[in-house]
């Protein structure tokens, strides 16, 4: 049974990709329903959220500026003394207002007094309602381009991030199962160990055995329970990593029923189809970072272009706090602004701005490269330990019968203790090798999805 259980999966990667594609579906798989809760809520998940949340403010700020300003300004003064202006009407008309005042023998006109105007206004208000629109100005046409550019910068930060967090739960997750199941294989090799003790006192006892056999299964025993020791303290350091990434209590427990050989099913359909990076989200937040820079250009460019803005103020103004109809007013006006000398800054601005624009199209390559080359590495590696893989399962099913034979030849008396032993230690060898090259399959089919960026998320 052993033998068509292994043959079964040496056959795994032949199968046609519509039966593989079928079998995953309807597979239970407790690991995507980890990767949903990790993708809610992981901090650092929340923390590249709330970096996309103030873009998008950011976006409804740079709007906001083509909108009219309405502030309420109000100032007071009031001042005694300083700089005035004599006015002398009474030296000038008093003369002729006595005269008329004969002839017409009445005093209709009184006498007037010098007075003196003082430049500094006393007991003076001025409260206005301020109203400013941008009528001509470039600049905020190209922020409001530039911070909805940033916004799609910052989404595919965090759809980078989500996606090395897949690949690092699915790693963790396998871990786990690998510690996991060391434990199990360890413990079954105490168990041989602790029977083979048994016989081999039972042995002694009848006078066929000898002590040393008795000594030497007591050390591969406590060998065995090193090893046992130290693989449940792996399965609790995976545990603790594994809920850290889910940002849940240390403790929590682990769904195990995850169904590897669906997974290695997938990892058989990824070594068929092309490992190309194009859909990686680095390459589309370079290729922003480009365009953005190519924004910056453009704006810089365009200092060149007139500012025009326009105000009305609607207030009141006046001394000893009157209000009336002479103390209300309205101000209407336009404000130009071209800039006609800067001591050529503009012109540095806009050659500072094209070396960042280069800059940023020589690291888009530069990346391009570099993931080309890592998902090349990464698809080999899956190669490799799908080959391991397959070895490991010919090796352990050699190291089955192997063991069974010497087991069966040490029962009738053929093989020594000594052969028994060695033969437990490569039956457990072999274990831990199939194990570990099964999740090393496992873990590099995370990796090379990551490297493609193929993990599909759910809506």
């Amino acid at each position: 049974m052993r033998t068509v259980l292994i043959a079964c999966m040496a056959c795994l990667s032949c199968l046609p990709y519509s039966m593989s594609q079928a079998q995953v579906l309807t597979e239970k798989n407790p690991l995507e329903t980890y990767i949903a809760e990790g993708l809610k809520n992981n901090i650092v998940v929340q923390q590249k959220g709330v970096s996309l949340e103030k873009a998008l403010l950011a976006l409804q700020t740079a709007k906001s500026l083509f909108l009219p300003s309405v502030a309420f300004q109000m100032n007071y003064q009031t001042a005694d003394g300083g700089r005035n202006i004599p006015l002398p009407l009474g030296d000038l008309l008093n003369g002729a207002y006595a005269t008329l005042n004969q002839l017409t023998n009445s005093q209709n006109f009184p006498q007037l007094e010098n007075q003196s105007i003082t430049f500094l206004p006393k007991n003076f208000y001025d409260a206005k309602l301020r109203t400013t629109v941008p009528v001509i100005n470039s600049d905020i046409v190209y922020n409001r381009k530039i911070s909805a550019q940033q916004v799609v910068l910052q989404e595919f930060e965090v759809e980078t991030y989500r996606r090395e967090l897949v690949k690092n739960i699915k790693s963790a997750y396998f871990n786990y199962l690998t510690a996991l199941n060391a434990v199990v294989i360890y413990q079954s090799t105490i168990d041989l160990a602790s029977e083979g003790k048994r016989m081999n006192e039972k042995l002694l006892e009848n006078g066929k055995g000898l002590p040393a056999y008795v000594l030497r299964a007591n050390s591969e025993i406590a060998a065995a329970q090193a090893q046992f020791t130290q693989a449940k303290q792996q399965v609790e350091n995976a545990k603790l990593y594994f809920n850290s990434l889910l940002n849940r209590p240390g403790d929590s427990p682990v769904d195990t029923a995850y169904n590897a050989d669906a997974g290695l099913v997938r990892a058989s359909v990824q070594l068929k189809e092309d490992s190309n990076p194009a859909g990686r989200e680095e390459l589309k937040s370079l290729q922003q970072g480009i365009r953005i820079n190519e924004t910056v250009v453009k704006m810089n460019k365009s200092y060149r272009i007139p500012k025009l803005s326009g105000f009305l103020d609607i207030g009141s103004q006046a001394e000893d706090w009157k209000y009336n109809d002479q103390s209300r007013y309205y101000l209407a006006g336009l404000q130009l602004d071209l800039p006609v000398f800067t001591g050529n800054r503009n012109q540095q601005k806009i050659k500072q701005a094209s070396l960042d624009l280069r800059n940023a199209q020589l690291n888009l390559d530069l990346v391009k490269q570099q993931l080309e080359l890592s998902s090349s590495v990464a698809r080999n590696n899956l190669k490799a330990a799908w080959e391991t893989y397959r070895s490991a399962q010919v090796q352990l099913e050699a190291a089955e019968s192997y063991q069974r034979l010497i087991e069966r030849g040490f029962r009738a008396g053929t093989n020594t203790y000594i052969e028994t032993v060695d033969a437990r230690t490569q039956l457990t060898s072999a274990r831990m090798a199939l194990l570990t090259n099964k999740y090393n399959v496992l873990a590099a089919s995370a990796a090379l999805e990551r490297e493609t960026a193929s993990y599909t998320f759910s809506k």
